[in-house]
């Protein structure tokens, strides 16, 4: 099985596959491999994951709420519905400005 974690052949809304919870950040892993990384994301307001980086080009698809990405030193608001792309090697972080879920894909 290549998908984990998550119903197969079923209609889904992802916005229900994590839950926020007061001062966290949840993550659920459904794909992870040499290849790909797919994680769905929920941030409490005024939570963040500090700069960093990846060896994978990365995408964010805002689900629920907004966010700022820093991608080098350029700030990004990303809103419910929008997509970012974050170039591999590039640091990166993530503060969520208000209650936020998101799909991650890394492509390795």
């Amino acid at each position: 099985m290549f998908i984990k974690n998550i119903e197969l052949n079923k209609v889904l809304n992802l916005k229900d596959e994590v839950q926020i919870l007061p001062g966290q950040i949840v993550s659920k892993t459904l794909v992870q491999n040499q290849s790909v990384s797919l994680t769905v994301f929920s941030f409490d307001k005024e939570t963040e994951i500090s700069t960093h980086e990846s060896n994978g080009d990365a995408m964010v698809f805002i689900i629920e709420g907004e966010g700022t990405f820093t991608v080098g030193n350029k700030k990004h608001l990303v809103k419910e519905g929008e997509t970012l792309i974050m170039p591999a090697n590039i640091p990166h972080a993530v503060f969520a400005s208000e209650k936020m879920k998101m799909l991650l894909t890394v492509i390795f």
